[in-house]
């Protein structure tokens, strides 16, 4: 464990510099096949009722993080037994494989680009890919929207979360955690054929989150400060408007920004063709602009350079426990 203290600063330090490279195989594919593969194997096997699926997405749900579990732990054991530095290093590229805070300001700064300088119809596209609403209709000002809600969220669910998990328990538990996110970004919708199948991928999505989308929210108001943003207010609107989203976790980190940029996010959105109702997070002390999205990116960033420092700091704390308690 104490050289794995050196894995996440390095693959925090690849991610800012390589991101997510598109001609590597990244492991989250792999993540996302077992997780179809299991979807249709237990799926077939139980009967179509709620009990039947939903006791299918439990078994969905540990088939998918025993695998990914027995996997990533086998390859850092058999790495660090056969050479010290191939160690270091097989854990290193892991934790940066887990990481996506390059990828998340790449992929929002591509919105940013064509909203300055292409059509509608490419930044439509293009935020398509980066949210799950439905984005045939919106305007200028809700891609904007859209966009700076997905770095906001992301910036718990890609950056800090991952962070906090491999500071406890290494990039095994840093791929467990990737594990359960994945099963909620691909089973966790209410409507159907993921209803019930879903139900407790998006409910253990919820309960893994639920402590580091608070953290994330605090270290999001820190960084505000070093931003020169309005603290105050994100702190205000942090207090009022943390549980104006389905998930308890969502708008942790999306109250926070919306009140440091003074701006409102959220409202209703279509999924699949259906019409969710949400309530607003923030105010419009101004209205949204495209450079909120820089500014949200810049925040993520800031946010992501202090978990890191409190993430070895609990690493450190962590492995100095266990050194002692083995020498009492």
């Amino acid at each position: 464990m104490a050289w794995s203290l050196l894995a996440l600063p390095i693959g925090f330090i690849l991610d800012l510099i390589l991101g997510d490279p598109r001609n590597l195989p990244h492991p989250v594919i792999w993540i996302g096949k077992l997780i179809d593969f299991a979807n249709r194997f237990f799926r077939g096997i139980f009967p179509k009722t709620v009990a039947g699926e939903r006791l299918a997405g439990f078994c969905i749900w540990i088939k998918v993080v025993a695998v990914t579990a027995f996997v990533s732990a086998t390859l850092i054991i058999l790495s660090y037994k056969t050479n010290l530095i191939l160690g270091i290093a097989v854990e290193s590229l892991m934790c940066w494989q887990i990481m996506a805070t390059k990828s998340l300001r790449s992929e929002s700064m591509k919105v940013y680009e064509v909203l300055e300088h292409g059509s509608l119809e490419e930044a439509r596209y293009q935020v398509s890919m980066i949210v799950g609403r439905d984005t045939q209709s919106l305007d200028d000002r809700d891609i904007t929207k859209a966009t700076v809600e997905t770095v906001a969220e992301n910036t718990s669910d890609g950056v800090i979360a991952p962070m906090i998990y491999m500071a406890l328990g290494g990039a095994v538990a840093g791929f467990i955690y990737k594990a359960v996110n994945t099963m909620d970004s691909m089973l966790g919708y209410v409507e159907e054929p993921y209803k019930n199948v879903g139900f407790l991928p998006a409910k253990m999505d919820d309960f893994f989150n639920y402590i580091p989308a608070r953290m994330a929210a605090f270290i999001m108001l820190f960084a505000g400060v070093f931003l020169r943003m309005d603290v105050r207010n994100g702190y205000r609107i942090f207090k009022r408007d943390r549980y104006n989203h389905a998930s308890p976790n969502s708008a942790q980190t999306e109250s926070v920004c919306a009140g440091l940029l003074g701006v409102e996010l959220a409202g209703d959105a279509w999924y699949h063709g259906v019409l969710h109702r949400k309530k607003f997070i923030g105010e419009p002390l101004r209205p949204i602009e495209h450079e909120d999205i820089k500014r949200a990116c810049s925040l993520m960033y800031a946010a992501a350079g202090i978990s890191l420092v409190l993430c070895n700091l609990i690493h450190c704390g962590i492995f100095m426990a266990i050194k002692f308690l083995l020498h009492i």
